[in-house]
């Protein structure tokens, strides 16, 4: 990710939207029937944490300027294999509050149109049909609503209300602890993994035994038990298989789901090997229990300050599982 913003005259038309391949909360949109209005238009995917962090604010702009003329449209295009199901983009939108249209871009088409590269990225158009402004990664809130505000009024808006919304999202939606981030998103399939420190390094497309060093560097992490590793994620391959990472940070998510859509779970979270207790995140509780149910991020620990470098255990008490990313707060 980056979060640089850049403000700009004539970026460039906005692309056409009809490589989407559904939408939700609106009949289709096309770029021609938009003119007139300033549109927003909000690329994620819904296992992301920096696109979740965002969608708080994203809301709120929605909900403030729809009347001076403003359509947030979301452009989901799917980083994982899992996340092109319209059935699973459909229920997790609807868990993360997402009531705006949303293009759901599968095939990646508007992501390419755009010549977009990052979840979360945000274009806004003005009335005209010309980009205006866009900003990449978390941040520069009080600039894109800046920019938001100025081309309503220069499409001629009365009664913008100029002052800037203040929000403040829960769960993993709130904003990270960026003083004390010092792990980085890591993936556990084979295509991007890094820092893997199981004996033996990682075998691809065949199930094997792993097993766990006694003391784990920071932002390493391993295999224990018998997984399966494949380009995109790990699949556990028998009951009681484990993941461990040393890492330093407020929060630790997972993205992680049951392989067989409709099968439940369990699975038990160690923190410095003793359960999380006030530590726990959203989807576990004090003890570390906590069921998979679906395919999505799972908010795992949410410590306080101070936070210190920790090691951080899952052991999945079925087999069944597939892990995809680590993601940090």
């Amino acid at each position: 990710m980056t979060t640089a913003a850049v403000t700009a005259r004539g970026e460039g038309t906005m692309p056409a939207l009809d490589g989407a391949t559904d939408w939700l909360n609106s009949k289709p949109l096309s770029a021609a029937e938009l003119r007139g209005k300033v549109v927003l238009v909000d690329f994620g995917t819904f296992s992301c944490i920096n696109w979740q962090r965002t969608l708080p604010h994203v809301r709120a702009w929605a909900d403030k300027y729809k009347r001076h003329g403003l359509v947030v449209i979301g452009a989901h295009t799917p980083e994982f294999g899992f996340e092109k199901d319209i059935d699973n983009v459909r229920e997790a939108l609807a868990q993360l509050r997402v009531d705006f249209p949303v293009a759901v871009d599968s095939e990646r088409a508007i992501w390419s149109a755009f010549a977009n590269q990052y979840w979360p990225a945000i274009y806004i158009v003005d009335a005209k049909g010309t980009i205006r402004f866009h900003h990449f990664g978390e941040g520069a809130y009080d600039r894109t609503e800046k920019a938001i505000q100025q081309l309503l009024i220069e499409a001629g808006a009365k009664d913008v209300d100029t002052s800037l919304v203040q929000v403040e999202g829960t769960g993993s939606q709130a904003q990270a602890d960026w003083a004390s981030l010092r792990s980085e998103e890591t993936y556990v399939g084979s295509g991007r993994a890094e820092n893997f420190a199981s004996p033996g390094g990682m075998t691809v497309d065949r199930a094997r035994l792993y097993g766990t060093p006694g003391r784990l560097a920071l932002n390493r992490w391993a295999l224990g038990g018998e997984w399966k590793v494949r380009s995109e994620l790990a699949a556990s391959t028998r009951a009681n298989g484990r993941i461990v990472y040393r890492f330093h940070a407020r929060d630790l998510h997972l993205v992680m789901g049951p392989a067989v859509k409709g099968t439940n779970v369990p699975f038990r979270v160690l923190l410095d090997g003793r359960p999380p207790g006030a530590a726990h995140g959203a989807d576990v509780d004090a003890e570390g229990r906590g069921v998979l149910v679906e395919k999505r991020l799972y908010q795992l620990i949410r410590q306080a300050s101070p936070v210190e470098d920790r090691q951080f255990e899952i052991e999945f008490r079925e087999p069944g599982v597939e892990v995809f990313s680590f993601t940090f707060g």
